[in-house]
């Protein structure tokens, strides 16, 4: 895992896998796939409770969340959505209900598997305005200013390049649309250790970056009134840290002040853009 293309091809693989179980088997897992390193015990650590949202569909929740980016999105009827990361659909479906018939909802993920199961999760509810594209996020099969919101649900901490994602949310973002995005961060440092175990960075916590880094990247991309609509800590079970730390290496991990946490960001894309560069699309903003 020392350059970008094999992070890409760990996380496309993994992500096949786990297109093809269901929710349960999921959630029994740490890492959303087929390792069983959360012992006999089923539960999701960071995913957040769908089921009393509107638009909500069971058959697209694989569990993979760690936020509902998409209740604090304020999407408004007509508007166009683009789900980054879209998985099974979950996110989009929800998104759907909000922006209504007359609105327009994009579903990106990187993985083949995920986008023929969103496809038939959309053809089975019957929605003609619900469509989903295969690409990659830093490079985004969309054109420029055709969003009025982007929501993504625990999704760009996989993405290596996180300046390029972000460069790419404010070009496919109408002037003056905005952004609810769901995610783990850091603060402290993790293991040395876990940033080269494939199921923890499948699972989000060895991808994701500092949370001041990871605020700094909204600024610099220039994103305004950026907000923290949520900040939840995650807490890891002993019975999963004891799989990938020696028993004092677990001791000194949880003497340590490292936090990993859920947050939902907020920000805004100006209605004028006043950063002084090029046009859009030319990639040098």
């Amino acid at each position: 895992m020392n350059n970008d293309a094999q992070l890409k091809e760990l996380v496309k693989e993994k992500y096949s896998e786990i297109a093809k179980q269901s929710k349960d088997l999921n959630a029994a897992s740490c890492c959303g796939a087929t390792s069983a390193c959360c012992g006999d015990d089923v539960y999701n650590i960071m995913a957040d409770d769908y089921t009393k949202l509107e638009g909500y569909n069971p058959d697209a929740d694989l569990g993979l969340g760690c936020g509902l980016p998409t209740e604090f999105a304020k999407i408004k009827e007509g508007n166009t959505v683009i789900d980054l990361g879209s998985g099974a659909g979950n996110d989009a479906f929800v998104a759907r209900k909000l922006a209504g018939d007359k609105g327009k909802i994009i579903g990106i993920d990187f993985t083949e598997a995920m986008i023929a199961r969103a496809r038939e999760n959309a053809e089975k509810l019957g929605f003609n305005n619900v469509e989903f594209r295969q690409g990659d996020i830093e490079d985004m099969p969309v054109t420029s200013n055709k969003a009025d919101v982007i929501v993504s649900n625990c999704v760009l901490n996989l993405v290596p390049n996180k300046h390029k994602v972000f460069s790419e949310i404010y070009r496919v973002l109408k002037p003056g649309g905005h952004f609810s995005i769901s995610d783990i961060v850091l603060e402290g440092e993790l293991p040395a250790k876990w940033k080269e175990v494939a199921e923890l960075y499948a699972g989000c916590v060895s991808g994701a970056i500092q949370k001041s880094e990871y605020l700094g990247i909204i600024e610099e991309a220039g994103f305004k009134n950026i907000t923290l609509q949520k900040d939840k800590t995650i807490v890891i079970p002993d019975s999963i840290l004891a799989e990938y730390l020696s028993i004092e290496e677990l001791a000194e991990y949880k003497k340590g002040e490292t936090r990993i946490s859920s947050i939902t960001v907020y920000a805004e894309k100006p209605a004028k853009d006043d950063r002084n560069c090029c046009e859009p699309g030319s990639g040098c903003c």
